[in-house]
């Protein structure tokens, strides 16, 4: 049982909470049956088998919804982990479920039905917006290396990625041919432009773009976010990040990397 509570706790990145380089890091709200819990209180669950799911982020209804009941205590809205518990009929039928490998096979298949573009194909044409008023023409940047990122300002897994992309994505190849272009999907740019003042206080102050209409996304992908597609100095799309697991972010790292050959 001491091995599964590790294993939760290193999916769902609770290593997130430490303190770095005097940034202060944003930290989850956790909510069982509609109530704030604990981690102490997460950690039991988890113990006894008891959890049925764990969802980083909620929607911007539901976010709005937890705010007005909450107050305070919610803090920055976005940063929401609600869990499901099992019944314990759920936890006696669990034991019956497809193994591991079945599990993950399932999952992966879902993931690439979210995706319009997948590994190797040539990355689509767009022009986006950026909230400091530049526009970016994806067909200039040929002979670079681009990160394009999907996110949105009611995505918590999305802005947890943001926290770590200074330290690991743009100050470890600010001297390379390197672009990050992460676009808002369905949202204004007064309401991106005011998310991204607030994500100050977290170390995150670089440019992102909107796309209001979802145009840009569409060409891409569906379904959920954070999804990152790293396109190569061809326009060549070399790896898909789909989600914010622990160490996903020194993934997308890894990745860019290798397209910067020693």
């Amino acid at each position: 049982m001491k091995k599964l509570i590790i294993l939760i706790f290193a999916l769902y990145g609770f290593t997130l909470f430490a303190q770095e380089k005097d940034i202060k890091k944003p930290e989850y709200v956790i909510i069982v049956n509609n109530e704030i819990i604990t981690q102490e209180k997460l950690g039991e669950f988890g113990k006894q088998g008891l959890i049925k799911a764990m969802n980083k982020g909620v929607t911007e209804d539901e976010r709005n919804k937890l705010a007005k009941k909450f107050g305070d205590k919610i803090g920055d809205r976005e940063f929401i982990i609600k869990v499901d518990l099992l019944t314990e009929k759920e936890k006696a039928e669990l034991q019956n479920q497809p193994s591991s490998d079945n599990k993950k096979a399932i999952k992966e298949k879902n993931h690439n039905d979210e995706l319009n573009l997948n590994i190797n194909d040539s990355a689509k044409e767009f022009k986006v917006q950026m909230i400091d008023g530049e526009i970016i023409n994806l067909s200039d940047l040929k002979g670079q290396v681009v990160l394009v990122n999907y996110w949105a300002t009611w995505c918590a897994p999305c802005l947890m990625e943001f926290v770590e992309f200074p330290e690991k994505i743009l100050e470890p190849f600010k001297d390379d041919n390197f672009i990050l272009i992460a676009i808002s999907i369905g949202e204004s740019k007064e309401k991106v432009e005011q998310k991204m003042e607030k994500m100050k206080k977290y170390g995150v102050d670089f440019n992102v773009g909107i796309d209001p209409t979802k145009e840009i996304w569409d060409k891409y992908a569906t379904g959920a976010i954070p999804k990152s597609f790293l396109i190569d100095q061809n326009g060549i799309i070399k790896y898909i990040s789909i989600g914010n697991s622990e160490g996903n972010v020194d993934k997308i790292a890894k990745e860019i990397k290798k397209l910067f050959p020693e």
